[in-house]
């Protein structure tokens, strides 16, 4: 059995966004030389959010509308985290939309859905941070 990693970077200017990672990932499953196996996919930050949806501007508006009803960003006061930091509602989001993915490996491609992409949630940007590709297989 084989095994690859692989760390992607991240320096989001905004304080959320969402970014569609799947050409990167798969560039690593090439760069990997692995046809069959399992791929991991994790946000190395307790902000940040790994995770697989449909790539629509509709739908990842709905993500923050809904994100910010169930997290609010502010008032900061309303955090107890919020002490000596203003990244509360963040840690909550990453809770929400998940650490990680794990997608099947299956002849050199990711065995995803007809929609499916894999998604970088950033919920406290604005420096520097990575996710990480871990594959095995043969």
């Amino acid at each position: 059995m084989k095994s690859y990693r692989q760390e992607l970077w991240f320096n989001v200017p905004s304080r959320r966004q969402l970014i569609n990672i799947t050409p990167q990932v798969e560039a690593c499953l090439r760069q990997s030389g692995i046809r069959e196996g399992l791929l991991l996919c994790n946000a190395m930050h307790i902000t940040a959010s790994v995770f697989i949806n449909d790539d629509e501007s509709g739908l990842h508006a709905d993500f923050e509308r809904w994100l910010e009803k169930l997290a609010p960003e502010k008032p900061y006061e309303q955090y107890a985290h919020n002490g000596c930091e203003d990244n509360a509602d963040a840690h909550l989001k990453r809770t929400i939309m998940g650490r990680e993915v794990v997608v099947a490996v299956t002849a050199g491609k990711l065995d995803l859905g007809p929609w499916e992409q894999l998604f970088y949630g950033e919920f406290d940007g604005r420096r520097r941070k990575r996710v990480l590709v871990k594959i095995i297989g043969e």
